[in-house]
């Protein structure tokens, strides 16, 4: 292993100890989560923008995961669609509330929104805090407090309010991305390269899930869980999940 591999493997291994150790929310939020399922209820989780969005991906349709997760992946700000693009409309005030009525979500008190979203100051990010509260959902924030505390309230990245995504959600998970993102120093270069910020989404939001099936096994539901659908029995076993949750997930 060279010397960039390793610093890109300690720093990393460092920053998963952090999620792991230093998220006093972690068990409630995983609370809602859980409490929420067992009432047969629907876990929307959206990633405002960019890369953030395969977070959302993550937990859609994935070995081992919980099945009433609704990922709401719109098209606008996903980087299939344009790289830029996606940039440019997570900047655009107003976006989050048409697609809340897109996907139809918060149309009632108490629904679950996960928002995972690396910086956690963009326009989408809290306009889809904003709406979430204004809908009286519960609201869980990925992010990392270490990019927002630094960036200025004016830079035009940011939501016109300043506001950061940790601060106004009710449960937050840090992700403690470093600043930048990336992370390893190559010797006569001044960009560092080696970006965090997806490993780390990933991570937490998974740590959430897993911390949410073992609540629902503590409250005594059996947590609909779905099974790789590339192992043996994988289609058979997903079958009753697949009439459930078909018609209420759209990704699906």
């Amino acid at each position: 292993m060279n010397k960039e591999t390793q610093q890109y493997l300690t720093i990393v291994t460092d920053v998963y100890q952090k999620i792991a150790n230093e998220n006093p929310d972690l068990e409630a939020a995983a609370d809602a989560i859980a409490r929420s399922i067992a009432n047969d209820e629907l876990i929307h989780v959206i990633g405002p923008g960019g890369h953030s969005n395969m977070a959302a991906e993550e937990v859609l349709w994935r070995a081992g995961g919980l099945a009433p997760v609704n990922a709401i992946l719109d098209a606008g700000i996903n980087l299939i669609h344009g790289a830029k693009r996606s940039n440019i409309i997570e900047r655009t005030p107003g976006y989050a509330q048409k697609v809340f009525e897109s996907y139809r979500i918060g149309q009632k008190p108490g629904e679950v929104l996960v928002i995972i979203n690396a910086y956690g100051i963009n326009t989408m990010t809290i306009d889809t805090v904003l709406e979430a509260k204004k809908r009286k959902m519960v609201t869980i924030g990925i992010t990392s407090t270490g990019f927002a505390d630094k960036v200025a309230k004016d830079h035009p990245a940011r939501h016109a309010t300043g506001k950061n995504l940790y601060q106004e959600v009710d449960y937050f998970i840090n992700t403690f991305m470093p600043y930048g993102d990336a992370v390893v120093d190559i010797d006569g270069m001044d960009q560092k390269t080696a970006p965090t910020s997806t490993l780390t989404n990933v991570f937490a939001i998974n740590m959430l899930m897993l911390t949410a099936v073992k609540k629902l096994k503590e409250l005594g539901v059996d947590p609909p869980l779905w099974m790789s659908a590339n192992l043996p029995g994988g289609d058979e076993q997903n079958k009753a999940l697949e009439e459930r949750y078909f018609p209420r997930v759209k990704h699906l």
